[in-house]
C-alpha cells in the first residue's frame, strides 16, 4: 500500500446487474440490455453524463436481483453507443473507467441507483524496482500464455507492452485471459494494482498448464486419429478387394460385430480371454476354411448366453399360495412345504437351497406344480426331459472336435431362457438310462449339487457357467429308480393320488372348463351333471392321477360338438342315464366275486409307479408230490415272500387242523391274475400266507376285507410303504376293512379324513392277529369254492 496514493470519490450513480459478464476498467466492450430496470436505468445515465455502474450477479439466472444477488465491486463505465433491437431490447457499447465499491442503495425503483466509492491507485514513485518486476514477469507470462493458447491474436502483446501504468496494465492483461466470471470478479476485487498483478501471475501460471496439457492431450488425440484413420482407409481398402472377390461383406465386418456385441455383454473375465483369442484365431483365417465357420459358431453361442441377465424374483408368499391354490386343487401337503422352502429363500435372499424332487403317480400334476412355483416367483420356465435320456452329451454336450458339435441340452435351454435364474425342471429323472455312451445320472451330479454348479462346465464351451442361481426341480414316478447319489442330493415330496372326491373337484374346476374351452364349446352348450363326473371317474378310469379322466372329459366334449353341428342342436345333457352314448360300455365295474366270502382267494394290496392296485391272489390245491408253482409274472422277492409263508404255515400247521404232510403230498399253486403286468416286493407276505392256509383248512376269506404287510419265518408282521396309495386303492373298490401292520399306524395320519371314516383298520402285529381278522368263524354263511 506504500507503494501508491488512494484517491476516493463518492457518485450516485444508476446501476445494472450484469448475467455472466465481468467489466474491467479500459475495457470496452457491447452487451444487450432487457429487464425493464436496466432500460430505466440506461435511459437516466444518458439523459445525465452517460456514466453507470455495472456489476456482476452472483447467478445469472436471477431475474429480479436485489442487493444480495449481485457482487459489491463493479465498473463505473461511460455508455458511448446505444441501438434499439427487436423485441425492446437495446445493445448498449460501454468503455470501463474506474473501479468502485457500492456504500448504499439509493432507490430500487423504478431503476436501481447506487452510492458507490470510486478508488485510484497512483504509483508515488514511477520508477518503483519491485512494481517494473512484477510487471515483466507477468509480461512474459503473457506472452507464454498467447504462445500456448490459439484464441489470443499475437496483436495482444503489442497492446499490452504499450501500457506503463501498473492497474491498466493489469486490467489490460484480465481483458485477455479467458476465464470463468466467478474467477474475473476474485481479480476485480483486488483494488491494490501490486496484489492484482500477483494474482495474475498466479492465474497466468495456471493456465499455462492447464492449456499445455490440452495441448498434449490434442496431439495424442490426433495421433489417434490418423491411427484410425490409416486402419479405416486400409480397412476399406480390404472391402474392396473382398468385393471384387465375391466376398462383399468380409469377415472384417463380422469380427468387428462380434466385438460390438460383446462390450454390451458383461463377461467373467475367463470368458472374456477365451472370447478375444477365438476372435484372434478367426481373424487369422481364410473365409474359405472349414475351421472358420465352427469358430463362428462357437463365438455366436458365447455371446449368446446370457452371462449378466437375470430376471428380477418376486417372493411373496401370499401371492405364491393364490397361485398353487388357483391352479391345484387339494395336494395340502405339497403346497405347505412348496410355501416352506419359498419363505426360507426369502428370509436367506440366497439362491442355494435343497433341490425339489416331486414323487408321485402319472398324471397328478408334479410338472404343473413346477410351473406354477415358476409364475409364482415371476421367473422363466424350462422343462427338460429325461425320459430315455441314455447319452452322457445331452446333458454336457460335445466336445468341439466332433462335426456338428453343440452344447448340451442344459446349456441349449439357459439359452433359450434368456436369462441365467429360471425355475428349470427335469422331468422323469427316475427314467434315466445309461449304456455304452456314458451315464446322464453321473453328469447330473455335478448340476444338482449347489456347492458344485456355480462353475458347470459344458464340453462344447469348455467355459464355466454359473447355474448358482438356477432352482432346479425334478420330478419322478418312484423314487426308487433314482440312482442313490443323485437322490442324495434331493430333498423328495411325495405327490400322493387324488381320492374320488378330489378328482371330482378337479374335474368340475379345471378339467371341464379347459375342455369347453379347447373344443370351442360354450357353457351353455353342453351341461355335464355331476353325477356324470363321478360316474366317468368310477367306471371309465381307475387311475392315482387325472388324466385319464381328462382323455374321457374330452371324449365326451368331441360326442358333445358332433350333436351340436351335425344335428344342430342348441344344448346337449350329459347325465348317467345318457353317460354310455358318449363313453361306450363301463370299462369299470365293481367285482362281483368280491361280494361272496371264498376259500382262497384273498384281497392284497400294492404299490405301482402309477398309485396303488389291489391284487386278487388265488390258491388252489392239488394231490402232486409237494410242488410250489407261483405264476402271474412274480418278481424274485415276491416268489421269497410266498415260501417265507409256506415255511410259516408248516410250522403251525398242527395249530389250524392243517392236513398232515401236505408239503409232501400235495401241489400249491399261487396264482396272481393280470399275469402279463410284473409284480415284486414283500408287501405280499401276509396275504399269499393267508390265502394258502384258507385253501389248506377250507375256510373262506371275508370279502370285504384286504392286507398289506410282510411276513418272517416266525409269523411276524413288518411294516411296508405307500400306505396312503393302497388304502386309496382300496377304497375305490370297495374294501371296507384293511389289515396293516402294527407299525405303519403312523402312516394313516397321510390318508383323507374322508376315506378313513369310510374303512375299518385293523392293526397287526403276528400272523394269529392276520388269521383271526381274515377267515370266517365256522358257521358264516355266503362261501363259494374258487374254481379253476
Amino acid at each position: 500500500m506504500d507503494k501508491f496514493n488512494i484517491v476516493t470519490k463518492k457518485r450516485i450513480l444508476p446501476l445494472i446487474p450484469l448475467r455472466g459478464l465481468t467489466i474491467f476498467p479500459h475495457m470496452v466492450i457491447h452487451f444487450d440490455v432487457g429487464r425493464e430496470k436496466s432500460i430505466s436505468a440506461l435511459e437516466n445515465a444518458i439523459m445525465n453524463d452517460s456514466i453507470i455502474f455495472l456489476t456482476t450477479q452472483k447467478q445469472a439466472n436471477t431475474d429480479l436481483p436485489d442487493r444480495s444477488d449481485y457482487y459489491e465491486v463493479g465498473t463505473i463505465c461511460r455508455v458511448k453507443q446505444m441501438l434499439k433491437l427487436p423485441g425492446d431490447s437495446i445493445r448498449v457499447l460501454v468503455e470501463g473507467l474506474e473501479r468502485a465499491t457500492i456504500k448504499d442503495l439509493v432507490r430500487e425503483e423504478p431503476y436501481i441507483e447506487a452510492e458507490v466509492e470510486e478508488v485510484k491507485y497512483k504509483l508515488i514513485d514511477e520508477k518503483d524496482s519491485e512494481i517494473e518486476a512484477l510487471m515483466r514477469l507477468v509480461m512474459e507470462n503473457f506472452k507464454e500464455y498467447v504462445r500456448t493458447s490459439n484464441r489470443v491474436s499475437n496483436d495482444a502483446i503489442n497492446n499490452v507492452a504499450d501500457v506503463k501504468e501498473p492497474g491498466r496494465f493489469a486490467d489490460v492483461v484480465i481483458s485477455y485471459i479467458y476465464l470463468k466470471p466467478e474467477n474475473k470478479q476474485k481479480l476485480l476485487d483486488k483494488l491494490s494494482p501490486f496484489e492484482r498483478l500477483i494474482a495474475i501471475d498466479v492465474v497466468l501460471k495456471e493456465e499455462i498448464e492447464v492449456l499445455e496439457l490440452e495441448e498434449e492431450l490434442t496431439k495424442k488425440v490426433k495421433s489417434q486419429i490418423n491411427k484410425l484413420q490409416k486402419e479405416y482407409y486400409l480397412k476399406e481398402q480390404l472391402k474392396a478387394i473382398h468385393k471384387e472377390l465375391g466376398e462383399e461383406g468380409g469377415i472384417e465386418q463380422e469380427i468387428e460385430e462380434y466385438k460390438n456385441r460383446a462390450d454390451k455383454i458383461k463377461m467373467p473375465d475367463e470368458v472374456r480371454e477365451k472370447f478375444d483369442k477365438e476372435i484372434k484365431r478367426l481373424s487369422k483365417l481364410s473365409p474359405a476354411s472349414a475351421e472358420t465357420g465352427v469358430i463362428r459358431t462357437y463365438v455366436e453361442w458365447i455371446l449368446d448366453l446370457p452371462w449378466d441377465k437375470e430376471k428380477k424374483e418376486k417372493v411373496a408368499l401370499k401371492r405364491s399360495r393364490e397361485i398353487l391354490d388357483a391352479d391345484h386343487y387339494g395336494l395340502k401337503d405339497v403346497k405347505e412345504r412348496i410355501l416352506e422352502y419359498l419363505a426360507v429363500r426369502k428370509l436367506t435372499k440366497t439362491m442355494k437351497g435343497p433341490i425339489i424332487c416331486l414323487v408321485g403317480p402319472p398324471g397328478v400334476g408334479k410338472t404343473s406344480i413346477a410351473r406354477s412355483i415358476a409364475r409364482s416367483l415371476n421367473r422363466e420356465f424350462i422343462r427338460m426331459s429325461l425320459g430315455g435320456v441314455r447319452d452322457e452329451a445331452e446333458i454336457r454336450g460335445h466336445r468341439r472336435t466332433y462335426v456338428g458339435a453343440i452344447p448340451g441340452r442344459i446349456i441349449s435351454n439357459i439359452k433359450k431362457a434368456k436369462c441365467k435364474n429360471p425355475v428349470f425342471l427335469f422331468d422323469e429323472i427316475d427314467k434315466l438310462n445309461s449304456d455304452f455312451r456314458g451315464d446322464p445320472a453321473s453328469a447330473l451330479l455335478e448340476v444338482l449339487d449347489p456347492e458344485q454348479n456355480s462353475t458347470f462346465t459344458d464340453h462344447y464351451l469348455e467355459l464355466p457357467f454359473d447355474l448358482s442361481k438356477v432352482l432346479f426341480i425334478t420330478t419322478a414316478n418312484s423314487a426308487a429308480t433314482i440312482p442313490g447319489p443323485l437322490l442324495d442330493r434331493m430333498e423328495i415330496i411325495e405327490v400322493s393320488s387324488y381320492t374320488e372326491e378330489e378328482k371330482f373337484q378337479i374335474a368340475k374346476r379345471y378339467l371341464v372348463p379347459k375342455q369347453f374351452e379347447a373344443h370351442g364349446i360354450k357353457k351353455k352348450q353342453v351341461t355335464v351333471s355331476d353325477n356324470a363326473v363321478v360316474s366317468t371317474i368310477r367306471h371309465y378310469t381307475r387311475e392315482a392321477g387325472v388324466r385319464g379322466l381328462e382323455k374321457q372329459l374330452a371324449n365326451i366334449m368331441r360326442k358333445a360338438a358332433i350333436q351340436l353341428v351335425e344335428d344342430k342342436r342348441k344344448e346337449v345333457r350329459v347325465s348317467t342315464q345318457n353317460l354310455h352314448k358318449f363313453l361306450g360300455v363301463p370299462k369299470f365295474i365293481d367285482d362281483k366275486a368280491t361280494k361272496e366270502n371264498q376259500v382262497g382267494v384273498v384281497r392284497g394290496l400294492a404299490w405301482t409307479s402309477i398309485g396303488g392296485v389291489t391284487l386278487s391272489i388265488e390258491v388252489t390245491l392239488m394231490k402232486g408230490t409237494g410242488k410250489v408253482q407261483l405264476t402271474g409274472k412274480l418278481g424274485d422277492v415276491m416268489k421269497e415272500s410266498a415260501m417265507a409263508g409256506i415255511s410259516y404255515i408248516r410250522s403251525v400247521a398242527s395249530e389250524y387242523d392243517v392236513p398232515e404232510n401236505f408239503y409232501s403230498e400235495m401241489d400249491i399253486h399261487i396264482h396272481i391274475p393280470e399275469g402279463a403286468t410284473p409284480k415284486d416286493g414283500p408287501s405280499a407276505g401276509i396275504t399269499m400266507a393267508t390265502a394258502v392256509l384258507s385253501a389248506l383248512t377250507n375256510t373262506p376269506i371275508y370279502a370285504d376285507l384286504a392286507m398289506t404287510g410282510e411276513v418272517t419265518l416266525r409269523g411276524n408282521v413288518l411294516p411296508i410303504g405307500g400306505v396312503k396309495e393302497k388304502v386309496l386303492a382300496a377304497h375305490r373298490l370297495g374294501i371296507t376293512k384293511i389289515l396293516l401292520p402294527k407299525d405303519n399306524e403312523k402312516d394313516l395320519e397321510n390318508v383323507p379324513d374322508n376315506v378313513r371314516k369310510h374303512l375299518n383298520f385293523e392293526f397287526v402285529e403276528t400272523m394269529e392277529d392276520v388269521l383271526k381278522h381274515a377267515l370266517v368263524k365256522k358257521g358264516k354263511k355266503n362261501v363259494r369254492r374258487k374254481k379253476v
